[in-house]
């Protein structure tokens, strides 16, 4: 390639239009907080995978459908969307498994994804309480009882905020120390 200062005025202005198209694209493409469910989910199945399989997109499908079967949450619902899961109504899984098999980034993967399926973007992982810290007062009804289903627990005959609050203090010490 030629130096730039060497370049005729038209050369000049085609390798500037193209470096300028390069860095709007890069600058336009899908980041991880955009799709952050979709983006962690392709680097850590990607990651789990042996070279052997990741080079057959067959394999890779028949991989991710077992890796959907232990999924929880916002993951079990991107694996539905993909039609990962036995239950799911549509599937797309080869808009996956054939550019993970050409090693293309999970970001660009999960960019082709949303085209197919806008959904895909729009999960999103729950914001983490810090029970250490937080006031359970100033949280919602709907928190507390997440608080509750995280730890696989009820709350029977609750009815009002109090009685979540009360349940979840008398949780705590048992769970707290846990975490630990």
């Amino acid at each position: 390639m030629r130096p730039v200062a060497d370049m005729d005025q038209g050369a000049k202005m085609y390798f500037f239009s193209v470096c300028f198209l390069y860095f709007i694209s890069s600058a336009l493409s899908l980041k991880k907080s955009d799709c952050e469910v979709c983006v962690t989910v392709v680097e850590k199945f990607g990651n789990s995978l042996s070279a052997d399989i990741k080079s057959n997109p067959k394999l890779i499908e028949d991989e991710f459908r077992k890796f959907c079967k232990t999924s929880k949450a916002k993951e079990n619902r991107f694996c539905y969307y993909l039609g990962g899961l036995e239950e799911s109504a549509t599937g797309i899984l080869g808009e996956l498994s054939k550019p993970l098999s050409w090693s293309m980034p999970p970001e660009k993967i999960c960019e082709k994804l949303k085209k197919k399926d806008s959904q895909i973007c729009d999960l999103h992982y729950d914001k983490t309480i810090d029970l250490r810290t937080v006031d359970l007062k100033k949280l919602k009804v709907r928190d507390l009882k997440k608080i509750l289903s995280d730890w696989d627990e009820t709350c029977e005959g609750c009815i009002e905020k109090t009685d979540f609050i009360k349940r979840i203090e008398e949780l705590k010490p048992q769970y707290m120390h846990q975490e630990l």
